[in-house]
C-alpha cells in the first residue's frame, strides 16, 4: 500500500488546509450551530466551489475522487478546523446511495452543493443497520410512508432525504429493507442543535411518495446502507484524526507557553510522558485510518472488520487524547472562550456515530468467529 497522496490529493490538501484555516473558528462553528440550518452556508458555499462534493464521487459519477484515501484526505482537514458541515449526509450517505442506484440528476445536484440528508436511524434501533420499523406500503397514488426516525444529522438544512423503510420482512430482517427520496416539506421535523456543532432533527413520516421516488430495487435496500454506512465510518475516522491532531497542537503549544517554578510545564517529566501516550495513540489511529481506507472496496466481510476494528479503536484513541488534553490544560480547557472545547466535544462525539467502541468490539468479534 502506498501512503504518498497523489499530486492531486495533496493539492486537494494543501487548499482545503489553506480555505479552513482562513475561513472557520471555534467561535465562527459555535455561531452557525445557532442558525436555523446548523452550518455556515457561505463556507459550504465555498467549499463547493473548491469541488469537494465531487471529490467523493468517481468520474463515472461524475466526481473526480471517490476513493478512500480521497475521503480521509477531505475528511482529516474538515477534523482539523473542527468544522460541522454536511459532507457526510449529502455527498457519502444519500449521494452514496443515489449513485448506486443510478440517480445521476440527483447526484449532479449534490455535486453542486444540494443538501439532501439521510434518515435511517431509529429511536429504537441503536447501531443495528438492519433494525427498521418505518414502513412503506404501495398505494394507488405510490408509496405511504409512516414511522420515525431519530438523530438525522443535517436534516434542517436539506430539502430532501433519502429514507430507509420495510417493504417486507420481519423488523430486523435485512431483506425487505427499501428506500426513497422524499422532500423535507412533506415531513414533521423537530430541529435541535448537536453537542459537538451543527444540528439534527427527529422526523416523522406519514406522506404519501409517487412510485418514483424509490431508489434502488424494492426491497434491496441493506447492502447498498451498508456500503455507503463503511463510507461513512471511515469520513468519521478521518475527521476524529484531524481532530486529534488539532488537540494535540493545541496542548503542545499550552505546555510550552505555560510557566511554573520558572519554567514551562512542558519541562515537567510527568506531563513529557503523559504527551508521549497521546502521540503514540494518534499514530496509531493513523495507521488505522489508513488501512480502513484501503479496504473500503474490498470483499463485505473483509471491509466490515476493518469497519469495525477501525471504529473501535478511534473510539478508544479519541476518548484518551480529549481527556489528557483537558487535564493537562487544566481549567482553560473547560471554558467555551477556549478552542480546545469545542474539539474535545466534536472528537467525544464522534464515538457515538457509526456505532460506539464497545458496539464495534461485539461486532469484529463476531465478524472475526464467522
Amino acid at each position: 500500500m502506498d501512503f504518498k497522496l497523489t499530486e492531486e490529493r495533496q493539492m486537494l490538501q494543501d487548499g482545503l488546509r489553506r480555505y479552513l484555516a482562513d475561513n472557520v473558528t471555534h467561535e465562527s462553528e459555535a455561531r452557525a450551530t445557532e442558525t436555523d440550518t446548523g452550518h455556515d452556508s457561505a463556507l459550504w458555499g465555498g467549499l463547493t466551489e473548491m469541488g469537494l462534493p465531487g471529490a467523493m464521487f468517481t468520474e463515472e459519477q461524475g466526481g473526480f475522487g471517490g476513493a478512500g484515501f480521497d475521503i480521509m484526505v477531505a475528511f482529516e482537514e474538515l477534523g482539523r478546523a473542527g468544522a460541522a458541515t454536511p459532507l457526510i449526509e449529502s455527498a457519502l450517505l444519500a449521494g452514496g446511495l443515489l449513485a448506486e442506484a443510478g440517480r445521476s440528476d440527483e447526484v449532479e445536484q449534490i455535486i453542486a452543493g444540494r443538501v439532501i440528508g439521510f434518515a435511517h436511524g431509529e429511536p429504537a434501533s441503536r447501531y443495528d443497520l438492519e433494525r427498521v420499523e418505518t414502513r412503506a406500503r404501495k398505494t394507488g397514488e405510490g408509496w405511504h410512508l409512516s414511522g420515525q426516525k431519530a438523530v438525522v444529522h443535517h436534516a434542517p438544512a436539506a430539502d430532501a432525504l433519502v429514507v430507509s423503510a420495510r417493504t417486507a420482512g420481519e423488523l430486523d430482517a435485512q431483506d425487505g429493507l427499501s428506500l426513497f427520496l422524499v422532500p423535507t416539506d412533506q415531513l414533521s421535523l423537530r430541529s435541535y442543535p448537536l453537542y459537538g456543532g451543527g444540528r439534527a432533527a427527529e422526523v416523522t413520516l406519514d406522506c404519501t411518495v409517487p412510485q418514483e421516488a424509490l431508489v434502488g430495487a424494492e426491497g434491496g435496500g441493506f447492502p447498498m446502507i451498508e456500503r455507503a454506512n463503511a463510507r461513512a465510518a471511515a469520513a468519521q475516522c478521518a475527521e476524529a484524526l484531524g481532530l486529534m491532531e488539532t488537540i494535540k497542537s493545541l496542548t503542545v503549544d499550552y505546555l510550552r507557553q505555560r510557566r511554573q517554578f520558572g519554567q514551562p510545564i512542558g519541562k515537567f517529566q510527568a506531563l513529557q510522558h503523559r504527551m508521549a501516550d497521546v502521540l503514540i495513540e494518534i499514530e496509531q489511529a493513523r495507521s488505522a485510518v489508513i488501512n480502513l481506507c484501503g479496504h473500503l472496496e474490498a470483499e463485505r466481510d473483509e471491509r466490515e472488520l476493518h469497519v469495525s476494528a477501525t471504529k473501535n479503536l478511534i473510539g478508544r484513541a479519541g476518548r484518551l487524547v480529549a481527556e489528557e488534553a483537558i487535564q493537562m490544560h487544566g481549567g482553560i480547557g473547560m471554558t467555551q472562550e477556549y478552542a480546545l472545547g469545542h474539539f474535545a466535544k466534536r472528537l467525544t462525539m464522534v464515538d457515538h456515530r457509526f456505532g460506539d467502541a464497545d458496539y464495534h468490539l461485539e461486532r469484529f468479534i463476531r465478524l472475526a468467529a464467522a
